[in-house]
């Protein structure tokens, strides 16, 4: 058995036939593709966000008509442009892959010295919980909210049972509701630049934050999460960007080390990533479900999609296959998450990074599981 979950993408049959993953083609984002509403996948590079930050971004804002059922409009780059004021995306912070951020980021003290810009003192409400100050409040987290605001729109934002300020997918999920108000449609400038204002009674402060907006809102728009199950998935896939693929690397608790080796000769073993199976466990790990370890063996864990029922048969959130025969599980070779819109996340191939690609970008295409 320990062998087993060692392999890899590859069943033992196809160890030596082919590497797990081919070669996709790598998105390009052109500068100025997309305005707000239109759908297409841009990286955290081209951003300038961290992945893990923008991950948070994207599922707080697709999760915020759950808590505000009014509320329209409301994208990642409303979140991005807030944070990157508030703390430059937790610049020069380690942030988790449970989204816990380190160390914690605290305001200046706010006693009315005027330290930050505050001439107006604001004695403690949380006992230090959060600020670390038993005296004067301080704002908390990458949303620098001030702690008794969080106590009223704080979210569990990545469904662990804990809602604090210093994790990013809470901050992010509790920022979004707090713009929403009590039903906003931020599609409206007018409306948007009240939602922010309310965030700080600033028009310098808004000015700025809408710049930030406006330059995300330039770039595209990333495939969208949606909530529940399927948010923990995708936002816990999306969050590993950027980490090397590894030959039978990876798991259900993140990246590891793998075997050696694959058929173009790397040694999984001087690699600490994920193969395309061991992202795929790891992802779903997060939404509390538990894969076999291949991606010949993931093809029978759920509701299976064949390949003649297309890409429209996909919800964001399943696993699609690649295999030498689409009809037969065996053959399967490579598996990702789709997101929707015709785009998946996984680990490609040795040398290539987790990331974004097109479904379509490899040709052997075997269809899908549902498991959500």
């Amino acid at each position: 058995m320990k062998g087993w979950k060692k392999m890899g993408c590859l069943g033992l049959l196809l160890l030596v036939a082919a590497a797990c993953c081919t070669a996709p083609v790598l998105l390009s984002t052109a500068a100025g593709q997309a305005a707000a509403g239109q759908r297409g996948p841009v990286s955290a590079a081209a951003t300038g966000i961290p992945q893990r930050m923008l991950a948070a971004y994207i599922t707080g804002a697709t999760q915020v008509t759950a808590h505000v059922s009014d509320c329209t409009g409301m994208r990642w780059q409303i979140l991005a442009g807030i944070a990157r004021v508030e703390s430059n995306h937790a610049s020069g912070h380690m942030v988790d892959p449970s989204g816990d951020i380190t160390p914690v980021i605290v305001g200046p003290r706010l006693d009315g010295s005027g330290a930050g810009g505050n001439t107006t003192a604001i004695r403690d409400t949380d006992g230090g919980h959060w600020d670390g100050d038993t005296e004067f409040e301080r704002a908390v987290g990458p949303f620098q909210f001030l702690p008794a605001t969080f106590r009223t729109y704080g979210k569990d934002g990545n469904g662990d049972g804990t809602v604090s300020p210093h994790n990013a997918d809470d901050a992010a999920a509790s920022a979004a509701v707090y713009l929403c108000g009590n039903g906003r449609d931020l599609n409206n400038r007018e409306k948007l630049r009240a939602a922010i204002h309310t965030y700080n009674a600033s028009w310098a402060y808004v000015d700025d934050v809408l710049s930030g907006i406006d330059r995300y809102d330039a770039l595209g728009a990333v495939p969208a999460a949606p909530s529940g199950n399927a948010a923990a998935v995708i936002s816990a896939a999306l969050a590993q960007q950027g980490i090397p693929y590894s030959w039978g690397g990876g798991g259900p608790s993140g990246p590891t080390t793998g075997i050696c080796c694959s058929p173009g000769g790397q040694d999984g073993r001087t690699v600490t990533g994920f193969d395309c199976s061991g992202l795929t466990q790891y992802a779903y790990a997060q939404a509390r479900i538990t894969l076999p370890r291949t991606a010949a063996a993931q093809a029978s864990a759920g509701q299976r999609i064949p390949a003649a029922a297309g890409l429209g048969a996909l919800q964001p959130g399943d696993l699609v296959f690649y295999g030498y025969n689409p009809t037969a599980d065996t053959t399967i070779h490579h598996v990702g998450i789709y997101l929707g819109d015709g785009k998946m996340i996984n680990a490609p191939r040795p040398g290539k990074p987790v990331r974004v690609d097109p479904v379509t970008a490899m040709p052997d295409y075997a269809g899908g599981a549902r498991l959500l």
